[in-house]
């Protein structure tokens, strides 16, 4: 996985996803949403089979990376939850 920042101030990020699939993008914008200093989330992508996904967040307070950071960090959680389910159901 490779992160480029295409966008950035002070309430505003956008990070390209190189490496990825929009998998990724979709899931840390759902968990963006969650977040009630984040005003817009949304995955952008071009074109599906030429360009990388993008993850955009826009936040009325705090800085956009906490938010992100935050959201990947729910995303890792629900990933490991998920895995430790499936586990119990294979038994």
């Amino acid at each position: 996985m490779e992160l480029k920042i295409a966008k950035q101030d002070d309430k505003t990020l956008m990070v390209e996803v190189g490496g990825e699939t929009s998998t990724v993008t979709h899931a840390l914008r759902e968990a963006l949403w969650e977040d009630k200093s984040v005003s817009q989330a949304a995955h952008v992508q071009e074109h599906p089979q030429m360009a990388q996904p993008k993850i955009f967040v826009q936040v009325n307070r705090g800085s956009p990376e906490a938010a992100l950071e935050k959201a990947a960090g729910l995303v890792e959680a629900q990933a490991k939850e998920f895995k430790e389910e499936f586990k119990k159901a294979l038994k």
